[in-house]
């Protein structure tokens, strides 16, 4: 669109995205972008139901209480709770989230609101690279994924998905 359409005529401009008659709708997704939102979506409920589980064991709460231990949005949870009580805890919020995202054939209200869990519980994760000594390391003057940081670095591609499995949910959701 001519950027002087959008100066001298901005209704003109206004018209064109939205329709003379209100917003229009997308077009219909393709066989190709239908199989990767399905397998984004599908690969997210996977990871939080395996992960969630796998929080009710001893091995997990060990592994993930020094990533919330020295966080400063959970660290408190340690002075109320257990460590195996502030995992059961975590992977029960896992496995929610993923039902509710596992939904969205049948309730894509629900499944958005299952994305937006998803997107916390991703940003809470990417946010431990920053909190977890060791996390991001500096080699050969590069910072890289380092300890716990090689392991954690995946959750800011989950986190995307989870963004983009939320805005499909809502479209979905609102066009219904």
């Amino acid at each position: 669109m001519p950027s002087s359409l959008l100066v001298d005529r901005p209704a003109a401009a206004i018209d064109s995205l939205t329709g003379p008659r209100g917003p229009v709708a997308p077009p219909e997704p393709t066989a190709l972008e239908s199989a990767g939102t399905l397998l984004l979506r599908y690969s997210l409920v996977l990871v939080l139901l395996w992960f969630g589980v796998f929080k009710f064991t001893p091995t997990e709460a060990a592994a993930i209480q020094p990533l919330f231990a020295r966080s400063p949005l959970f660290a408190w949870l340690y002075q109320v709770l257990s460590v195996r009580a502030v995992s059961n805890g975590v992977g029960a919020v896992e496995i929610g989230v993923a039902v509710l995202l596992a939904l969205r054939p049948v309730a894509a209200r629900w499944s958005f609101v299952g994305s937006l869990g998803a997107v916390l519980i991703f940003a809470v994760t990417v946010s431990f690279l920053f909190t977890t000594p060791g996390a991001l390391a500096k080699v050969d003057g590069l910072w890289v994924p380092g300890g716990a940081g090689s392991f954690l670095i995946k959750d800011l591609t989950l986190l995307g998905a989870a963004l983009y499995t939320a805005a499909e949910a809502r479209r979905a959701w609102k066009t219904a």
